[in-house]
C-alpha cells in the first residue's frame, strides 16, 4: 500500500481568540508511511514550516525538488528511515509566523503544538512517549524545534533544527535599520499599516525585512499596553537599542536559553544540528556558538556544516531523518 496524505481540520483551544483574529481551526497535513497499519504503533515526527510558511508547504510540487512525500516514500523504501507517522502544523499568524511561542500579541503557539500532540495521539496509532517523537525544521522552524525540545523534553525527545534562528544580534540587528528607513519615509503609522495587511505591503514593495522584524518584535517582546501590541527593541527616532526591551529578545535566543535548559538537551535522544556555511542570515556563526556551548558542558549532539545559504537546503533533510530513525528506539 502507498503513503497516504490525510489533511486534518484541527481545531485549537489554544488559539481560540487569538490577539490577530487568526484562525482556530488548522489544516494539518499527517503523512501516513506506506504499508501504513493500524494494528501497529509509529514513532511521529512534527515537521515545522519556516516563517511565511505553514505544514501544507512542504507538499507543494516542484519540478527539480522531491516534495515531503516524495523524499519520505524514498527514504523508507532505501531503509533510511524507519516507516513514521510525520506531522506537519501550520502554526502562521497574519504577521507570517509564531516562532512556535506563546505570545500576547499573536497567540499561544507553543501550547497550540503541544495540543497537537495530544491529538494526535488519540487519533493515529503513534508511540505516544517522548523517546519516539521528534520535532524538526528549518529556519524558524528549527528556532521552533530547539525551543520546544528545550522546555518540553517529556514531549519531544528528539530534535532536529536546520539553520534555525539564534545569536540575534547577528541574526536580527542587521535588519533593524530597514524598519528605520521603512518608518523615517512613510511616518511611524505606515508600521501599523503595513500589519493590518502585510501582503498587500509587500506587494507595494514595503521590505520583507521589516514585516520580519516586526513579526519578531511580536513573539519576542509582547506588550498589550503598546499601540502596536508589542515593544519595538530600539528607538524608531535615534535607532538606539532599548536595552529593557533587547534583553527579553536575548532571553530567547538559544545561545542564552540553552544555557536554562542544559539538562533537558542533556536528555534528549538526539540533538541535531546543521548550518549553511554562507547562509545569508549569519546563522552559521550562532550554530558554531552553540556547539561551542554544547560541547563546553559535555552535552551529546550532532553537528554538520554544508555548502550553502539559508534556501534550498530540503537535501538536509535526508539526513536529520536518517538521525532520527537512528535514535529512535527499537
Amino acid at each position: 500500500m502507498s503513503s497516504q496524505i490525510v489533511i486534518e481540520e484541527f481545531h485549537s483551544q489554544a488559539l481560540e481568540g487569538n490577539p490577530l483574529g487568526d484562525p482556530a481551526t488548522r489544516r494539518v497535513p499527517v503523512y501516513l508511511p506506506p504499508g501504513y497499519d493500524t494494528a501497529q504503533r509509529y514513532p511521529s515526527l512534527y515537521l515545522l514550516a519556516a516563517f511565511g510558511g505553514r505544514g501544507l508547504k512542504f507538499l507543494n510540487d516542484d519540478l527539480w525538488e522531491e516534495n515531503i512525500q516524495g523524499r519520505l516514500d524514498r527514504l523508507i523504501a532505501s531503509g533510511v528511515v524507519r516507516p513514521l507517522v510525520v506531522v506537519m502544523p501550520d502554526a502562521s499568524t497574519r504577521y507570517g509566523g509564531s516562532q512556535y511561542l506563546n505570545s500576547s500579541a499573536t497567540g499561544d503557539y507553543q501550547d497550540h503544538i503541544l495540543e497537537l500532540v495530544s491529538y494526535i495521539d488519540s487519533k493515529y496509532p503513534t508511540l505516544a512517549a517522548a523517546e519516539a517523537r521528534a520535532v524538526a525544521g528549518h529556519s524558524s522552524g528549527g528556532f521552533g524545534a530547539l525551543s520546544l525540545g528545550m522546555r518540553h523534553p517529556d514531549v519531544f525527545g528528539l530534535v532536529a533544527d536546520h539553520s534555525g534562528d539564534k545569536y540575534f544580534e547577528l541574526a536580527y540587528q542587521p535588519d533593524f535599520g530597514e524598519v528605520l528607513r521603512y518608518a523615517e519615509r512613510n511616518g511611524e503609522e505606515a508600521l501599523a499599516e503595513l500589519l493590518r495587511d502585510p501582503g498587500a505591503a509587500l506587494r507595494a514593495g514595503a521590505p520583507h525585512a521589516v514585516l520580519n522584524a516586526l513579526a519578531m518584535a511580536a513573539v519576542y517582546s509582547p506588550n498589550p499596553a503598546a499601540p502596536l501590541g508589542f515593544d519595538l527593541p530600539f528607538d524608531l527616532a535615534s535607532g538606539a537599542l532599548r536595552p529593557e526591551v533587547w534583553a527579553r529578545w536575548a532571553a530567547l535566543d538559544p545561545l542564552q536559553a540553552a544555557g536554562e535548559h542544559l539538562e533537558a538537551l542533556r536528555s534528549l535522544r538526539l540533538l541535531y544540528l546543521d548550518c549553511g556555511r554562507f547562509d545569508e542570515y549569519n546563522l552559521l556563526y550562532g550554530a558554531r556558538r552553540l556547539a561551542e556551548q554544547l560541547r563546553a558542558h559535555n552535552i551529546p549532539f550532532q553537528y554538520h556544516e554544508y555548502d550553502g545559504g539559508h534556501r534550498g537546503m530540503q537535501q538536509r533533510y535526508d539526513a536529520s531523518f536518517a538521525a532520527i530513525s537512528a535514535a529512535m528506539p527499537d
